[in-house]
């Protein structure tokens, strides 16, 4: 049952700041955040996303075209774990294509989504920096931009990623771009203009008028991302930054063709863990 916001609730405008935000208070407040806001979420993109489709970011890059996981044919019988997994559109494409993926993600009213929705597979209610799996039980790992925008420490979720990968196995994950933290939030020629460091990695806060966070994200430089996939013991194999293709016309928050024309909005990192370790 969606329940309707209270009064205070609806009224109440979060403060937006940049300011440190450690683990914990990031974890707990974007997993707050997510189950206030996974409903909305679901209506407003769920269309876009399809029930089963591999969408990589806002523009719209679909799986079965790029194939960063391998080709779709290879996927039989692999073990999957998608990382903050949302309604599970991603493990069930995978599912579709015969892989056995698991489902992840910290928002226990995501994950009821994607009960609603169905699929033959778990669901796993869980913070990225802990994964509840043993050494080596995965064939390969993704994350459409799911946990790592929104982990104060990267590098342990990156590290725990790698643990439950079989050596030789393939973590793929995309964030936004980190040119974007440089330019305004917003779809029009008012998002074209630098307004802030690329180089201010404070990180973005919305709080609530005690002060407690109740939303935050991190920002990595491409710099930064890179080291901490090898940090954490990955092999970088390669950085997607997706165009923005002719047939997108549509906007989600400050991706708009407009936009994805002139600047990357998205970058997808393809990892993998050395076959000897």
């Amino acid at each position: 049952m969606i329940q309707e916001p209270t009064s205070s609730e609806s009224e109440f405008e979060p403060e937006a700041t940049r300011r440190d935000a450690g683990a914990a208070e990031s974890s707990r407040a974007n997993r707050g955040w997510w189950d206030r806001n996974a409903d909305e979420y679901q209506v407003e993109h769920g269309t876009f996303l399809g029930d089963d489709r591999f969408v990589w970011g806002p523009e719209g890059v679909d799986e079965v075209e790029v194939e960063l996981l391998g080709p779709a044919e290879d996927l039989k019988d692999k073990r999957v774990l998608e990382i903050g997994a949302g309604a599970a559109q991603c493990s069930r494409w995978l599912a579709a294509q015969g892989a056995r993926p698991v489902a992840l993600d910290i928002s226990h009213r995501q994950l009821q989504h994607a009960l609603r929705i169905g699929g033959a597979f778990p669901l796993v209610c869980a913070d990225a920096g802990a994964l509840p799996f043993a050494d080596a039980s995965f064939d390969l790992a993704c994350s459409a931009y799911g946990a790592l925008p929104f982990v104060a420490d990267p590098v342990r979720v990156l590290a725990e990623v790698r643990r439950v990968l079989r050596p030789g196995g393939r973590f793929v994950f995309s964030v936004t771009h980190p040119i974007r933290w440089a330019f305004p939030d917003e779809p029009g020629p008012e998002g074209l203009s630098v307004s802030a460091s690329y180089f201010d990695r404070t990180p973005y806060v919305e709080q609530d008028e005690q002060g407690r966070a109740v939303y935050v994200e991190h920002h990595r430089t491409i710099g930064d991302r890179v080291r901490d996939i090898v940090a954490s013991g990955f092999r970088l194999v390669d950085l997607v930054e997706p165009e923005w293709p002719v047939w997108n016309t549509s906007e989600w928050g400050g991706w708009s063709p407009l936009r994805g024309n002139l600047i990357p909005g998205t970058a997808i990192f393809v990892c993998e863990r050395d076959a000897r370790s």
